[in-house]
C-alpha cells in the first residue's frame, strides 16, 4: 500500500478539497456526510460498493428521499443489479463526480466503508493483465478453503494478508499469480490513475466502540426488515440472476434468501445477518487503523455542528 502522506496540498493550489467521510457500517458516517453537505454546500458521493446498485435500498441503508432532497447525492443506487460494478469502474465515476462539483464550486465528500473503493480512488489501480479464462474459471470454481490452501502455497504473502474465508480477494490473488506468473503485491507496486497528489483530501474516519457498532447494527437490520428488506430480496432473486453478480453477496441476501427458502427461521436468518455483520465491521475497522495516523478518528457526536471544515476534517501537515 502506498504511502497514506498523500493528503497533502502539493500541486493543488486553487482547488477546492475533496471530503472523504469513512468508517464501518452502522457508525453513522452518513448522516456526518449530511450534516457537512448542508454546511458546505456539498456534494455527497457513495463509496459502499452495495448501495450503488438500484435492488437494495432499504437492505443496505440507502439514503432516504427526505435525506436526498437535503444535498445532492451521487452514484447511489445507479446500477441494475445484473451489472457487476468493480472497484475500478466506481473509481472512474467517482473521479467525474468530484470533477464536476469541483466545476460547480462544490465541496465532493465522499462517503463509503468500502476501503477497495476508496483505496483505489486514491492510490489508483494496478496494471493487472487480462487473466486467462480457464484459469479464472478454474479458480472461481474452487472452494475458498481449497483456494486458500493453494495461494498459501504459490503466494504466501497474499494468503497470510487475507481472510481465509474472504471468497472474492482470494480468488483474485490466487488467478492473477497463475495466471501472470507474478504475485499480486507485484503489480499493486506499479498504481495508477488514483487522485493521491492530485487533490487535497481531508479524511476523517467516524469510530465507534465495538459493543456499540453491534448494538446500531442490530438496532438498524430490525429496522430493515419490518420496512421491506425481505421483500427487496425476494424481488432480487426472483430475477434469477447469474450467481456471481456482486449485487448478491451484499450483507444479509444470502440469509434472507435461505429464510424464503425455509433453510432458516427470522430469528436465524437474523443471528446469522448479525454475525456477518459483525466480521465485516471488523475487517473495516482494521481498514481504519491502518490509516489512523494521515486521516483524523472521531465519533458521530465529537464531530458536532460541522462549522469549520478544516477542524472537521484533519490536515495530515499538521500530524
Amino acid at each position: 500500500m502506498p504511502d497514506p502522506a498523500f493528503l497533502s496540498d502539493a500541486g493543488n493550489q486553487g482547488r477546492p478539497p475533496v471530503a472523504l467521510i469513512a468508517g464501518p457500517t452502522a457508525s453513522g458516517k452518513s448522516a456526518v456526510a449530511l450534516r457537512l453537505a448542508k454546511a458546505h454546500g456539498g456534494v455527497i458521493i457513495n463509496a459502499d460498493a452495495s448501495q450503488v446498485y438500484a435492488d437494495l435500498a432499504v437492505l443496505t441503508a440507502r439514503p432516504s428521499a427526505d435525506e436526498i432532497a437535503e444535498a445532492p447525492h451521487r452514484l447511489f443506487g445507479h446500477i441494475d443489479g445484473a451489472q457487476a460494478c468493480s472497484a475500478a469502474f466506481w473509481a472512474d465515476e467517482a473521479r467525474d463526480e468530484i470533477e464536476q462539483a469541483h466545476a460547480q464550486g462544490r465541496l465532493p465528500i465522499l462517503v463509503g466503508g468500502t476501503g477497495l473503493y476508496l483505496d483505489t480512488l486514491l492510490y489508483g489501480i494496478a496494471p493487472v493483465p487480462d487473466i486467462e479464462p480457464a484459469i479464472r474459471a478454474a479458480v472461481r470454481a474452487l472452494p475458498v478453503t481449497e483456494a486458500h490452501a493453494a495461494l498459501a502455497n504459490e503466494d504466501p504473502a497474499a494468503a497470510a494478508r487475507l481472510n481465509p474465508a474472504d471468497s472474492t480477494r482470494v480468488a483474485r490473488a490466487l488467478e492473477v499469480v497463475r495466471s501472470t506468473g507474478r504475485p499480486l503485491h507485484h503489480w499493486q507496486a506499479h498504481r495508477s490513475g488514483g487522485i493521491a497528489g492530485r487533490m487535497h483530501v481531508r479524511a476523517v474516519v467516524v469510530m465507534r466502540p465495538r459493543e456499540e457498532l453491534a448494538m446500531r447494527a442490530e438496532r438498524r437490520l430490525t429496522q430493515m426488515l419490518a420496512g421491506g428488506a425481505i421483500e427487496e430480496v425476494e424481488a432480487l432473486l426472483a430475477r434469477g440472476l447469474p450467481t456471481d453478480r456482486p449485487v448478491l453477496r451484499a450483507l444479509g441476501v444470502r440469509e434472507i434468501g435461505d429464510m424464503l427458502t425455509g433453510r432458516l427461521s427470522i430469528a436465524e436468518a437474523q443471528a446469522a445477518i448479525l454475525a456477518t455483520t459483525t466480521a465485516y465491521q471488523k475487517r473495516q475497522l482494521t481498514w481504519a487503523r491502518n490509516r489512523q495516523r494521515a486521516w483524523a478518528k472521531s465519533t458521530p457526536d465529537a464531530i458536532g455542528a460541522v462549522d469549520d471544515l478544516p477542524l472537521l476534517l484533519h490536515d495530515s501537515r499538521a500530524a
